[in-house]
């Protein structure tokens, strides 16, 4: 019996190599598109801008309307730009009250927040993602069931709880009550369980433990979904306005810049010109954090897989 194997020639071998590579690049994209696909990506285009600019027009109306003077906001007809160009109105901002204090407060809370849920729901996460214990999935989706309970319900149970605790009026009050959503348990589980089993087995073999292969293998393959959570979260702290307002009494040293914008209303009327200038001031920050971050914010999501992997 001949036991010969009959060997693909070099020639073949490169003309095989070569049909896949032409196969991959029109299966990329890489043919011409067609005209009737070249319309469509162009009206897909255009609707992206027009989607843009339409929800850029209030910020770029707030902007102009921060630099006129506090008389011609509501001036009929309305319009973009005022009768003079007042720049002043973002540095009176900061002598109308303590906005300084209530820059430092949000940053405080809002930071200090989102590691606080950082480190819940990436260990939460590991735990209902990837360990595996009894009664898991019940408690996972007893735990889940709690994002069906609006926020403004737990506002009175959580200041009672709050009192009994002494933390009326504290950071404290401030940072943790709703820190401990299952938002973010949730996405870290959804991302965690995308993760190959294999590389945690290798890791175990290695003789290395649940806490050392989710710091060195877990946490580095979860930027992105990490870095999605941080955004979320330092977004729903730093706006959030109804919980600051309720639990603190002393506005002037631990009110929040939300609570703060309400502070240029008054029973003398309400300086829209200053308010408009605070607004502007307030969305700086959460803009640099979105755009510092941008490039995983959609890997984070896509990653993610919240349909359910």
């Amino acid at each position: 019996m001949s036991t010969d194997i009959a060997v693909p020639s070099t020639k073949a071998m490169v003309a095989v190599d070569g049909d896949d590579h032409v196969d991959t690049e029109r299966r990329s994209g890489g043919a011409p598109m067609t005209p009737a696909a070249r319309v469509r990506l162009i009206l897909a285009h255009v609707a992206v801008y027009i989607a843009a600019a339409l929800f850029m027009l209030p910020l770029v109306y707030a902007f102009f309307s921060a630099l006129k003077p506090n008389g011609e906001m509501f001036a009929m007809p309305p319009s973009l730009f005022g009768s003079e160009v007042r720049w002043s109105n973002f540095a009176e901002v900061f002598q109308f009250g303590p906005f300084w204090t209530y820059i430092g407060n949000s940053l405080f809370t809002s930071i200090a927040g989102t590691l606080v849920v950082l480190f819940v729901s990436t260990t939460a996460g590991y735990a209902f993602g990837r360990l595996r214990w009894k009664g898991r999935d019940a408690v996972f989706v007893l735990f889940l069931a709690t994002l069906m309970v609006p926020a403004e319900v737990l506002v009175i149970p959580m200041f009672q709880v709050m009192q009994w605790f002494g933390w009326v009026d504290t950071y404290q009050a401030l940072i943790f009550p709703f820190a401990f959503g299952a938002f973010g348990t949730f996405l870290m589980r959804q991302f965690f369980r995308g993760i190959p089993y294999e590389l945690e087995e290798a890791a175990r073999v290695d003789g290395a433990g649940p806490v050392r292969t989710f710091a060195q293998i877990i946490l580095p393959l979860s930027k992105s979904s990490i870095a999605v959570l941080s955004v979320f979260t330092f977004l729903s702290f730093w706006n959030s306005y109804l919980w600051p307002l309720i639990v603190t009494v002393d506005y002037g040293s631990l009110g929040t810049l939300p609570v703060g914008l309400a502070s240029f209303s008054g029973l003398t009327g309400t300086r829209w010109d200053l308010q408009m200038a605070a607004s502007i001031i307030s969305m700086i920050p959460t803009t640099i954090l979105v755009i510092a971050l941008q490039k995983h914010l959609v890997k984070g999501i896509a990653m993610a897989g919240l349909g359910g992997r």
